[in-house]
């Protein structure tokens, strides 16, 4: 391996050890704690360009984004100048409007609802998801599941069917999760993304998405 080959990999390797510590970040008059799951890491230290466009590409123009993490593995791609698989990435976003309010747990109840109201009702319990995009439009998400429906998390399961770029391909199916998490006041958005090949990506995505709440809950716990 060529010697800048290898520094390139030192020194994304220590990026991504750099990246992978917990933070706070100012919101309003407040202070968050805020971290990536194990595996994953922010992105901001990168300065990058395109990797903040693909994150900010991920939620609305009206919020900003807190956190965008990619895995451990696309991280020191990146950095060694490779490219990624970029399969699975993660983002914590506030609406910009709402940064100097401070929501009651019954406001964040009604923020949760009307979010909810227009996204149908999920499959049955056992559907395969595959078979349930097929019948969805192409790159519409569709609600999956609810995962938690609590006085300050509601969190849901989405997926959607991707048309084949070329003619006899299959289709390609992606799942991500959104939750609306209220932190001291604030009405935080997580959302995770993942390509849907297997039924193990599902059980992922449902996972990792279970474990950040309880950390991200943990870290701004008073």
């Amino acid at each position: 391996m060529p010697v800048m080959r290898i520094l390139a990999a030192l020194l994304a390797a220590f990026a991504v050890e750099c990246a992978a510590t917990p933070f706070a970040v100012q919101v309003g008059d407040t202070r968050l704690g805020i971290d990536a799951p194990p595996g994953f890491a922010d992105t901001a230290f990168t300065g990058s360009p395109r990797l903040q466009d693909l994150g900010e590409s991920l939620t609305s123009a009206s919020n900003r984004v807190l956190l965008f993490a990619i895995s451990d593995a696309d991280l020191r791609a990146f950095m060694a100048g490779d490219r990624g698989e970029m399969k699975r990435y993660m983002l914590i976003a506030i609406s910009k409007g709402s940064e100097q309010d401070s929501l009651s747990a019954g406001a964040f109840a009604k923020l949760a609802g009307s979010s909810l109201r227009d996204l149908g009702e999920p499959p049955p319990a056992g559907t395969e998801y595959p078979r349930y995009l097929d019948r969805q439009p192409a790159g519409r998400s569709a609600l999956l599941a609810e995962l938690a429906k609590e006085p300050t998390v509601m969190s849901i399961l989405q997926g959607s069917r991707l048309p084949p770029q070329r003619r006899n391909e299959p289709p390609t199916y992606v799942l991500s999760t959104t939750t609306l998490l209220l932190l001291r006041g604030k009405a935080i958005n997580l959302a995770v993304y993942s390509a849907y090949e297997t039924d193990l990506d599902a059980e992922w995505i449902r996972t990792v998405t279970a474990r950040w709440i309880d950390e991200i809950k943990r870290l701004n716990a008073r």
